[in-house]
């Protein structure tokens, strides 16, 4: 994945959503992904004390409400200009699990770039690998 170009769309798409939609407290957070077909699909988290679900995750079941079930390329962007932010460790293992082949959009220190989503859990567990058969 080294030198592969970054979906700027997308992360314009979470920086809008962004700076629109998130509105106090509640929702800091926007996520973008951009599905096989190649419609972006957007979505806030929504904090709760109790662990509300990250954008990410909304994003995800806003997919799949659309019939959206492979997405490629995934980006959060906080509130407030802080840009992107990387995936939260609950996240990165919810994305891993529902699509192994994701890349996600970081922020390094050279600029953005896009990563598979497994390196982002080295040596990660892989609950598919772990159930049994029926």
């Amino acid at each position: 994945m080294p030198g592969e170009r970054v979906d700027e769309e997308l992360v314009r798409a979470a920086a809008r959503v962004a700076a629109t939609r998130c509105r106090g407290d509640n929702h800091t957070m926007a996520a973008a992904a951009r599905a096989r077909d190649g419609r972006i699909v957007t979505g806030v988290n929504a904090y709760h004390f109790t662990g509300g679900p990250c954008a990410e995750m909304v994003v995800v079941g806003t997919a799949a409400g659309q019939g959206i079930y492979e997405l490629d390329v995934m980006v959060a962007v906080g509130d407030r200009d802080r840009g992107v932010v990387p995936p939260c460790g609950r996240c990165r293992q919810f994305l891993l699990d529902y699509f192994p082949a994701l890349k996600v959009i970081v922020g390094t220190q050279d600029g953005l770039r896009m990563v598979p989503v497994a390196d982002l859990l080295p040596v990660s567990y892989v609950w598919a690998d772990h159930q049994l058969d029926t």
